[in-house]
């Protein structure tokens, strides 16, 4: 909910997603890797711009000159497009060590006992506040220096410890969530650990640390996903040794409170290959600098102590030594700050999740309506039966991914992406159908509850809060934008150019060669049967839910390139179809994950039986979801849909407007 993204790149901002333009939002879905190898001729090699207006080709070379390609499938996930199935680079499962656990125990233990006693979520909804004094306590427990280094005055934790501390925060209020992620995924913190100087680090990282929140500024109002489309300038002084900003950047959250900006602005183009480029650069701002004004505060339906609001720069004067990263990289610190931090996101959403499923458990099992608890009505027990499966699985994914960050294990930005997405949307049915279990007492406030002797319990408020999730930081819809442009990223690389009319048809001509080539070693192969071989220490049921892993891999591989071959370069138009095959490589990530997990579990001492029930009820209910996946890819609506769109945008069905206010 922070300022704009790339189109199709993931963004935190309120928006629904309609100001992007269908081309644009396939081919630059992207996302700049943990290495920094410019790609800087992708767009031309691949990708046709010669039907493209002008505004487009300079969003997307903008975009594809902030990402890096996956020069070497270096992930479980990313794999799972080509037909590879490595569960052994996330089995056995990557557990936490004694020492890295101990080292977080002391503070997460202070950080659960403080939420429990000290804050008081409900208060902080009715109010739209958060106490000051809540906030000077956390910055005193180094809550909000989680990841920053002891040299800094930071905690010095790692990703899994700053997991866990999101998903106690995300149990217990959004509002403090939003405050304490946003200021150090997003925020200061994180792009200087990524870019920063050691001059920069010394500065600002100590305030950071301990007394100041930090915000991140991208969004203005006509550059939501199309930063092509910036206005907001940082013109460099006569001299060189500063920059003079101007404009207005919109839903800056955590603004209210900051006493420092990460400020996303358009420096002066350069010229690539006799073509002018573009540039964003990053800048590190001060917040109490001449010019620089906060004009408004915007209020949403959740998260009412949201800290968001609009900035005005006029003349606001930034010198050179505030650059974060190089000139023109604006977006590449933009975008690699996300990978890591959009995990704080499902790790909050795993918590809120285990929180609504134990308020249904405790329910289900306590009322009782027509003989019996009404957990015994099957009609119930599958909603607490997909939820209890639903938090198991999104546990693991994040905790998976959290675990591989830790060890440098690649480039993971579609581990991070999918964990984001999938979490989301499990969250959200998990709230709605908690709300759903709760009745009544569901949709009444905690507020309402108490004032007539009931247990406040605010389910309300946990699903207007956790709505925001599937559109900050990257909508699900762009979520799947962005991991369908990294599956096609391969296959792009082999037989891009035969498509590409902008280059002579002697290289189109051996791009067909070699393609050619390749397909003809890599089809055959999505078609050998078999599952992934007996793994070690892996229980049978398990090991029958990899095998099938294996299998559907292939069938997702061979499904993408007869995608390919029947649409050529017309493929990234069709955002539905390839958002389902996005949807299976998620279901088997998620899967794959769940069964390492569960393993895990078993061998550290929980009961086998009730481990492998919930793995196993996830795994069936993943399959389901795969199979009406792949039915979608043969025989969907999405055509007919689009027509009907582009009708009633023209004004037609006007009888659809009849009979309302």
């Amino acid at each position: 909910m922070v300022g704009t993204h790339l189109r199709g790149v993931p963004r935190r901002e309120i928006g629904d997603g309609s100001e992007i333009r269908p081309y644009l939002e396939m081919k630059s879905s992207l996302e700049a890797p943990e290495k920094q190898v410019a790609a800087e001729t992708t767009a031309k090699s691949v990708i046709d711009t010669s039907k493209m207006s002008k505004g487009q080709r300079d969003a997307l070379e903008l975009a594809e000159a902030s990402r890096d390609p996956l020069d070497e499938r270096g992930s479980f996930a990313s794999n799972l497009f080509i037909g590879r199935y490595d569960f052994d680079r996330i089995y056995p499962w990557p557990a936490q060590s004694a020492q890295d656990r101990q080292l977080g125990e002391e503070f997460l233990t202070n950080l659960k006992n403080y939420l429990r006693e000290n804050v008081d979520a409900d208060e902080i909804d009715r109010t739209g506040e958060i106490p000051q004094k809540n906030i000077d306590d956390l910055f005193a427990m180094g809550a909000f220096g989680v990841k920053i280094p002891k040299e800094y005055d930071g905690l010095g934790l790692s990703q899994v410890n700053y997991g866990r501390a999101a998903m106690l925060l995300g149990s217990w209020d959004a509002n403090l969530t939003a405050l304490v992620s946003a200021h150090q995924s997003i925020g200061v913190p994180q792009p200087l650990l990524l870019f920063g100087t050691e001059e920069q680090k010394r500065k600002y990282l100590p305030r950071v640390a301990r007394k100041e929140i930090s915000a991140f500024a991208l969004t203005e109002w006509n550059a939501g996903s199309d930063p092509a489309n910036m206005s907001l300038r940082a013109d460099p002084t006569e001299d060189g040794t500063a920059f003079i900003m101007n404009g207005e950047k919109l839903w800056c959250t955590n603004l209210i409170k900051a006493g420092v900006l990460v400020v996303m602005a358009k420096t002066p183009p350069k010229m690539v290959n006799g073509r002018e480029r573009k540039q964003i650069t990053a800048f590190i701002v001060d917040v109490n600098s001449p010019g620089l004004e906060i004009t408004y505060r915007c209020r949403f339906m959740g998260l009412r102590a949201l800290y968001n609001g609009i900035v005005k720069f006029t003349n606001v004067r930034v010198p050179r030594e505030n650059m974060i990263a190089k000139e023109g990289q604006g977006l590449k610190v933009a975008l690699t700050t996300l990978n890591t931090g959009r995990l704080t996101i499902p790790a909050a959403c795993v918590g809120l999740s285990k929180r609504l499923l134990e308020i249904c458990r405790k329910w289900v099992t306590e009322r009782v309506q027509w003989g019996g608890p009404i957990g015994q009505h099957s009609a119930i027990a599958g909603k607490v039966a997909m939820m209890a499966g639903d938090v198991f699985a999104m546990e693991a994914i994040t905790f998976l991914t959290s675990a591989l960050v830790d060890r440098k294990a690649g480039d993971l930005r579609i581990e991070t992406a999918m964990c984001k997405m999938w979490s989301t949307e499990a969250t959200w049915r998990i709230a709605d159908e908690a709300m759903q279990v709760r009745g009544g007492r569901g949709y009444e406030t905690a507020e309402s509850l108490a004032g007539r002797g009931e247990e406040p319990i605010a389910v309300e408020r946990f699903l207007r809060d956790c709505r925001i999730n599937m559109i900050f930081e990257g909508s699900s819809e762009i979520m799947r934008l962005f991991i369908a442009r990294e599956a096609l990223d391969p296959h792009l690389k082999v037989g891009g150019a035969i498509f590409n009319t902008t280059l002579p048809m002697s290289e189109r001509a051996k791009a067909v060669f070699t393609s050619g080539k390749f397909y003809a070693g890599w089809y055959p192969k999505q078609w050998m049967p078999g599952g992934s071989g007996k793994i070690d220490n892996l229980h049978s049921d398990l090991q029958a839910h990899i095998d099938y892993g294996a299998r559907t891999s292939k069938r997702l591989a061979r499904g993408l390139f007869h995608a390919m071959a029947r649409f050529g370069p017309k493929l990234d138009r069709e955002q539905l179809l390839l958002s389902r095959f996005v949807g299976i490589a998620s279901e088997l990530f998620a899967m794959s994950a769940t069964c390492s997990f569960a393993q895990y579990k078993i061998d550290n001492g929980e009961p086998r039986d009730e481990v492998l029930s919930l793995a196993n009820y996830f795994c069936r209910s993943a399959r389901m979801r795969i199979d009406h996946h792949f039915a979608g890819t043969a025989r969907n609506v999405d055509r007919i849909g689009h027509r009907l769109t582009q009708d009633l945008m023209a004004g037609k069905h006007a009888f659809l407007r009849d009979g309302i206010v």
